[in-house]
């Protein structure tokens, strides 16, 4: 009898651990949320960002309205591509999230795999130029004629220095056979504009 006395108050011991476990778990998510409004993070996952649609995200605490940046959007093609952002120049404030969609068709008669690289002026904007969604990520591989259009979503640090009123984001697409080339430089020639490429139907 003794022995089953224990052996029930350790499985009771076992519950009181595993319900405990479970609670806690379910408490991280609410609990996370609450650090994450209390250091002015709003987004605890890119899946969270709905984009687009990310106007539905809270209110960020660290926007700051007093300023405004001019972000100017530049496309390079290297290939067969056509490929250009829906818009060319937002104005935003340091810290406001900002979702910009990008348009890609392959005008190649022939499936064609490629990765797009940004490169940033003036530089020292790069460290502060903060995405938090963008196809440059990843590789993609696109069908004879298929269209796709891809999101960048992305916060302009406010610490970037007041000198600094305009960024360009410049994105090189090209297309991947092996080794993915390095980010273009300032001094690199620059490919054909894609409003001068001729797509094969409306993107």
């Amino acid at each position: 009898m003794a022995v089953q006395r224990e052996n029930l108050k350790m499985v009771g011991k076992l519950c009181v651990i595993a319900l405990g476990m479970f609670a806690f778990g379910y408490a991280l998510v609410p609990i996370y949320r609450h650090i994450c409004e209390a250091l002015g993070i709003n987004v605890l996952a890119v899946s969270e960002l709905r984009v687009p649609g990310a106007a539905s995200l809270p209110a960020n605490t660290q926007v700051d309205r007093t300023r405004t940046i001019t972000v100017e959007f530049d496309t390079n093609a290297r290939g067969p591509w056509y490929f250009k952002p829906a818009v060319r120049s937002l104005q935003v404030h340091p810290g406001e999230l900002t979702t910009v969609m990008y348009e890609f068709q392959n005008i190649q008669n022939r499936t064609m795999a490629a990765q797009a690289v940004p490169s940033y002026a003036p530089k020292q904007a790069a460290a502060h130029f903060n995405k938090l969604e963008c196809f440059c990520f990843t590789q993609y591989t696109l069908q004879a004629g298929e269209k796709k259009e891809w999101p960048v979503a992305f916060v302009i640090d406010p610490r970037l220095s007041k000198d600094v009123s305009t960024i360009t984001l410049s994105y090189t697409f090209f297309e991947v056979g092996g080794k993915v080339p390095a980010a273009p430089t300032d001094d690199a020639p620059q490919a054909q504009s894609p409003a001068t490429l001729k797509p094969t139907g409306d993107v």
